[in-house]
Formats: C-alpha cells, structure tokens, sequence
C-alpha cells in the first residue's frame, strides 16, 4: 500500500481486518479514529500502553498501521522499515516535504495535528501573560530552538493566547463527535 486512496480502498474490501496501534485516548489513537470515521472504516482498535509500544508492535508487524507523531517514526522511515503514506496536518511539513498530506490524498477535510501549548493559571495577571506569551514566541522564533524541535519531528509555531484559545475550542468541537461515537476514554 502506497498512499491514503490505496488504505482507504484495502480496509474497504477488508472491514474488520486491519488493525491499528495506539495509546488510549491518545494523539495517535483519536487521529487513527478520526480518519475511520470520516472514511467509514471498519477496522480493530488495539490499544497499547503508550505510543513506543504502539510502534514496537507496528515494527514487528503485529499490527497494519498507526498514526504515529513525526519524531517517533523518523529513524524507522530513514531505514525503511516502515512506509509513511501521508502526513496527518492539512499543509506538507517542512521536516517530510515528499509527504502529501491525507486530505490531498484520499480523505478531504481530514486533520489530525497534536497542539503542545503553556497555560497558567485562570487568575494570572493579563500582563504576566502576555509578557510570557511576548517572550515565548520569541525563543520559538530563534532558529537553534526551532532546530531542537524540527530534530524531535516538531514543527514550532508560536501564538497569541486569543488564537490558542480560538484553536482548542475548534479543536474540542472537531473531534468531539468522533470521540463520543468511538467511545474513547483515556487511561
């Protein structure tokens, strides 16, 4: 299997037969469960105790697939002992610019991108806050920070607490649906 269409197409003619990994109610286990429910697949859910043990089982073949985060699969696509057949986010990224992404190649509208975010407290002063947030983006924006995070497979983009905030209640919304109807609680 080479691309999205091609995955879409074999769980289509195998419902119930391909397996995916992942860490319950994790990053990898809502983007595997996203895609299935917006391709309407029918494939089996098998949860691991963490996403290194999801890729052990995905390396060794016990399971057909995974939606793994950049950084953790790197070296296993460098030596070709997996296949990345697209990126989860809705633009190619900087750090696997050969990599289409799964809305361009089989499923528009998907997207599934882990935000790591600061919070503070609700009580904290609006000028700490924006004095923390002013001083953030700019370390973010230093180009040997931005290497440290690209080397770990993370992509660095800094913002303004109103644009964090707009961005997890999209996100909360988004795949709310699709977790209610997964059934998917964390461990």
């Amino acid at each position: 299997m080479r691309s999205t269409r091609e995955l879409i197409a074999l769980a289509k003619a195998r419902p119930g037969q391909l397996n995916y990994a992942g860490a319950s109610g994790g990053i990898i286990h809502i983007a595997a469960e996203v895609f299935k429910f917006m391709a309407g697949l029918d494939m089996t859910y098998v949860p691991y105790k963490g996403g290194s043990p999801a890729l052990i089982a995905l390396v060794s073949g016990q399971v057909q697939l995974m939606f793994p985060t950049a950084g953790t699969v790197a070296p296993h696509l460098k030596s070709s002992r997996l296949r990345a057949l697209a990126i989860t986010a809705t633009q190619r990224s900087s750090l696997f610019p050969d990599l289409p992404t799964i809305a361009a190649t089989g499923l528009p509208g998907y997207e599934s991108v882990a935000h790591f975010a600061l919070l503070a407290p609700a009580k904290t002063p609006v000028a700490v806050i924006n004095r923390l947030n002013q001083e953030i983006v700019r370390v973010l924006a230093q180009a040997e920070v931005k290497a440290e995070f690209n080397h770990v497979g993370i992509e660095p983009v800094g913002s303004t607490p109103a644009q964090l905030a707009a961005t997890m209640k999209s996100e909360m919304e988004r795949i709310g649906k699709t977790i209610k109807a997964a059934g998917i609680r964390a461990e």
